[in-house]
Formats: C-alpha cells, structure tokens, sequence
C-alpha cells in the first residue's frame, strides 16, 4: 500500500496592516479562495491541510512531504520567512498567487519551485514532477483557465469559526476589461472576462449553508449581459448578497433592479478619486465625478448599501484632497467607506512608472497594504499623505458620522451597522491627527 503524501498549503499574515489584521477574539475577515482551490485541484493520494497563519501559529517541525504557499504583496515577507523554516528543514517548498507570478526570481529565493499564473493549468503538473523527484524551478500558465467544470473549493478545509466578515465566498468572473493602472488584477487574471457557467454557480451557492455570502469577483457586472443571467438564477434562491460593481451599475436600470431583486443588499463600489485628470491618468475615464452624486442616489433608490472606495496621493491630489472627500462621502450618504494610500504593486504599470521616474522609496513590501506610503507623491510630502490619511479614516468613522450613515435608513440597516463598526475599530487605532489645517 503506497503511503498519502501530505500536503500543506499555507496562508502567510501581514502585522503591519490594521485593516488586514485579526479581530480581539482572534478572527480573520473574508476567507480566501486560493488555497481551497489549490486543494480542489489536488489528485487523490495527497492528504491535504490548509493553515490561515493569520490566527493559527506554523509549526515547522510538522511532518509534511510539500508546503505550498500564496499571499498578497504586503503578505510576503511572512511567506518568504515561512517558506525559509520549512526548507531549512528539508522540506520542499511551492510558491504561487499574483506577487509570485509578477516577480518570480524574487520568489525563487525563497522556494524550491514557483507557479506563475493560474494553478489550474500546472498544479497536477507540478506534483506528478514533486512525486518523481523531478520538479522544475518554474511552472507557467502560458494562457488563462476556461471557468466551466472547475473543481468546488474546499472550504471543509477552512476552519470556519475563525472568519468574522464572511466564510461563505464565491467567484463567479475572472478578469476586467477596464485595465485601471494601478491594478494587478488585469496582470494576474487577463483584460479579457471570463465567466462561469450559471448553473454551476447557482450549484456551488445551493450548497452554502448561510443564507448570506460574498462575490469575490472583481467586478460582478463588468458583462451586463451575464450578470443579468446570474441575478435571474439566483432570485429563486432567497439568499442575500454582496459584491463588487462598477459605478455603471447605476446606469443599467434593469441591471440595478434585479441585483437588488437577486438578494444584493451592498455593493463595493471604486470611485478612487473626485479628480477628472486623475481618473483619466489611471485609466478609468469611464468613471465620471460629475454622475457621482446622481449614481449613489440611483443605487440606494434600489435598496442597495453603497460601500464606496477611494485612494489617496494620486498625482493630482494635493493636502486638500482629503476635506474634499470627506465632504463628499458627508454629502452624498455613502453608507461605508474604504479608504487606501496609492500602492504601486508589482506586476501592475503604476509600478513600471514609478520605477522609472525614480519614485518608489520603500520596498519592503510588509508596507504595501495601501495604508503606508511607499512612494514620493507629486503635489504633496509624503508626510502630508500619511497624516492626511489617518485624519480622514479617523474623521471619517467618528461616533457621530458612524451613528449618521449606519442610521440613515430602515432598509439595509443591519449590513450598514455591521459594517460601520468595523471599519470604526479600525480607525480608531490609527494615529490622532490634531493639527490637520486642510
């Protein structure tokens, strides 16, 4: 009888990031998809285990034949020092994800082997070469997966007690077609959208067992044509919802009706920045400041909680930029707010420019989980930045204005509550700001 090799597959932390970090009791937010994706793709004879680092310490001493490993840029340092323990151990090491794929020679550092791209096309690959002592240095997806007859994650592998924001996520999309400068989500997943098959959607959320769950889909209606299908199948389902959508949802009449018809009670929406020039600059023109106030009014017209987006430190904004959005975000009653410090990630243009002008002064990249800034700004100092970030998180999620926009309205109250105060506690650990003259 041939032995189960055993598999873990490791998901590293980032101690720098208050928005990434784990709550008092221990939790993490969202689950991730990749690693129970990974273990889906994983042939039978492997005795798979998934470790979120985040709340549960690694133990290097564990008896595994393969470590695998995915994070986000800010997550890597972590990865690379847990990818560091297990080999000096003697135990071979696979990295993959979007840093990974963007700058594979870095990866290889600190990794026996590296899967750049989808995993889908090179995984089996990879642990029929491990299996035969063979495995090469690096495996490249050379184009993107078809999303039809992909393998469920498994989320039986995923401690659920430790995720706070949502355990139950869905993937439904891969790719955007806008190209916005200084996303990775083009470089890693293409221009071109690709969908997955409704049914199998449809199939995947019927197994769920909450009534509420989360797209992780970088944009849900970024095909009208499709999304309009999905949000028809998922009506008779009864379930409630979120995601991520573009502005131009508001635009789409018919698309806004049924999202909210469907069970869509939030949407996270990029507004990035109430500057033409600067939406212009990164590449997402469509996105207009001048509809703004009209789209947002549109969107809670339809019983939908608008949770909206913006960054900071863009080549246009100066100090004044953050009392500008914060006025904004008062006057137009977005239900909740994210806000992030311009990162230029590796793999994405915003990087290749600020290479090449000479403006990137920090890489360690711990410090890049949009709350840091790791660049030198262009109408203001980095100084003015960071201070004016944390006067508007806190300003923003004071009691008053938390009580204010989680009470604005009967409809949706419950994920306009939970909502504002969690992103509160976050702010409120942030750094005082007391002398903010803008």
């Amino acid at each position: 009888m041939i032995a189960m090799k055993k598999l873990l597959l490791i998901l590293p932390r980032n101690d720098r990031s208050i928005m990434g970090g784990v709550s008092r009791s221990g939790k993490a937010g969202l689950a991730r998809l990749a690693l129970p994706t990974v273990a889906a793709l994983t042939p039978p004879g492997w005795n798979v285990e998934i470790l979120d680092s985040r709340v549960t310490p690694v133990d290097f001493d564990k008896k595994v034949d393969l470590v695998g490993i995915t994070g986000f840029t800010p997550e890597m340092p972590s990865a690379y020092g847990i990818a560091n323990g297990f080999r000096k151990k003697g135990v071979k090491v696979v990295m993959g994800g979007i840093h990974v794929s963007a700058l594979p020679e870095e990866a290889l550092g600190h990794a026996d082997s590296v899967v750049a791209g989808e995993a889908e096309l090179v995984w089996r690959e990879l642990l029929e070469d491990f299996l035969k002592g063979a495995m090469k240095r690096l495996y490249h997806a050379n184009k993107f997966c078809e999303m039809g007859n992909m393998p469920t994650p498994r989320r039986d592998l995923l401690q659920r007690s430790m995720y706070q924001a949502g355990f139950n996520v869905i993937q439904s999309t891969r790719g955007c077609p806008f190209d916005c400068e200084y996303c990775a989500v083009t470089a890693f997943f293409g221009k071109t959208y690709r969908t997955k098959p409704i049914e199998e959607v449809i199939a995947e959320i019927k197994g769920f067992d909450t009534r509420d769950f989360f797209f992780l889909d970088d944009n849900i209606v970024g095909k009208p044509a499709y999304a309009r299908e999905l949000f028809k199948a998922l009506i008779p389902l009864k379930r409630t919802w979120g995601g991520q959508a573009a502005i131009n949802l508001a635009k789409n009449e018919e698309l806004l009706t049924l999202y909210a018809k469907s069970g869509g009670r939030h949407a996270l929406i990029g507004f990035e920045s109430l500057s033409e020039k600067n939406l212009e600059k990164m590449n997402k023109a469509w996105n207009s400041p001048e509809g703004y106030r009209e789209a947002i009014r549109r969107i809670h017209k339809a019983g939908i909680n608008v949770l909206g987006s913006f960054i900071f430190g863009l080549d246009e904004d100066g100090p004044s930029v953050f009392r500008e959005t914060y006025d904004f975000i008062r006057e137009t009653g977005i239900d909740a707010v994210h806000l992030n410090i311009l990162t230029p990630l590796p793999g994405t243009r915003l990087y290749e420019k600020f290479e090449s002008e000479g403006r990137i002064t920090d890489r360690d990249w711990a410090k890049y989980h949009f709350g840091e800034v790791v660049f030198e700004p262009k109408n203001m100092s980095a100084e003015e930045l960071q201070r004016g970030f944390w006067w508007i998180w806190r300003k923003t999620y004071s009691m008053g204005n938390t009580l204010r926009r989680a009470l604005r309205s009967p409809r949706g109250i419950p994920h306009r509550i939970a909502a504002n105060l969690s992103y509160r506690k976050k702010a409120m650990k942030m750094p005082v700001v007391k002398d903010w003259k803008y």
